[in-house]
Formats: structure tokens, C-alpha cells, sequence
């Protein structure tokens, strides 16, 4: 995949490994107002340490959409997880461009990459805290699965899509 032009001032491209401190603040931006709400090992999860970032990402296939100064406005990662499926993980706007249609592209970048891999169905995991998220899953097509998974002492909602036409999640 190319990079795809956002607007005519996003570019939305595969993150390079110098990108990783750049991420760190963009998800440090995004999940810093939900930090009161968050229990310290699932924030530090979600806002992991550096070198913890690094190596999480070695293993993913991440996107940035920078700005034409370079500067990275939204970043999403993924990988398959199973045989046909995909997880996102790791999804951050940056206050300045939320409630621009950045994050639906962003979805539709990691849509694209695990449909190349071959993946029918793609799963997330969120938080009852980011209301504004839950919606927006949803809004994206993403429906909850029903499971529920204990994340450092907090819900983590699992939501599901299919990638392919015609299959059930």
C-alpha cells in the first residue's frame, strides 16, 4: 500500500522505526485525560514506556498520519492474531484533529492491510471509559462480541468486524 493523502494535509503511511518516540506522544496526548480513569497498570499499558513501545511495535504493522511538517497527528497498529484474523491495537488522535474523519481513516488503513494478509475478521479491545470510542467502533461497523476481558482491574470490551462481505463475526 502507497501513502494515502488525507485531506490534502495528512499523509498516512507505515510507521518507520524512528517514528516510535513520536507515537509515544501522540498516544500520551490521546489517553492523558481518561488517566484518572484508567488503573496505573492498564495505563501503562495503553502509554507504555518507550522501549516497551518499541518492542510491541517490532511485532505489529503500525500507521502515522503526519502532517506536512512531519508531525504525526493519529497513529493505529495491527497484526494477525489467528488464522483470518486481525487485532488493532494502539489507536490515538491527537486533540487537534479529533472529529476530523482522521481516525476513520486510520481504521480503514489497517482494514486494507489485513485484508492483504488474508484476514476475514478483525478484532479490538477498548474501555467502557472512552464512551466517544465505543461509538465510534461502532459507527465503523465494529459490533461488541461479548466478551469481556479483565485489563489490570478494569472491563476491556472486545469488538469485532468482518473484513470480507457476506461473513458472520
Amino acid at each position: 500500500m502507497g501513502t494515502v493523502v488525507y485531506e490534502g494535509a495528512l499523509n498516512i503511511r507505515k510507521a518507520e522505526p524512528g517514528d516510535v518516540p513520536a507515537i509515544l506522544q501522540c498516544l500520551r496526548e490521546a489517553f492523558e485525560p481518561y488517566r484518572e480513569h484508567y488503573t496505573p497498570g492498564a495505563f501503562l499499558d495503553t502509554v507504555p514506556a518507550l522501549d516497551d513501545l518499541q518492542k510491541r511495535l517490532a511485532n505489529m504493522c503500525a500507521f502515522v498520519a503526519t502532517t506536512s511538517s512531519g508531525e504525526i497527528a493519529g497513529t493505529i497498529a495491527c497484526n494477525m492474531v489467528g488464522f483470518g484474523e486481525g487485532h488493532v491495537r494502539g489507536m490515538a488522535v491527537r486533540r487537534a484533529w479529533q472529529g476530523t474523519g482522521l481516525a476513520a481513516e486510520l481504521i480503514c488503513s489497517v482494514e486494507r492491510e489485513l485484508r492483504a494478509q488474508g484476514c476475514s475478521r478483525v478484532s479490538l479491545d477498548t474501555t467502557p471509559v472512552l464512551q466517544r470510542a465505543l461509538r465510534f467502533y461502532e459507527k465503523q461497523g465494529f459490533r461488541r462480541s461479548g466478551k469481556v476481558a479483565d485489563f489490570f482491574g478494569m472491563e476491556l470490551i472486545e469488538y469485532v468486524k468482518a473484513l470480507a462481505p457476506g461473513l458472520d463475526v
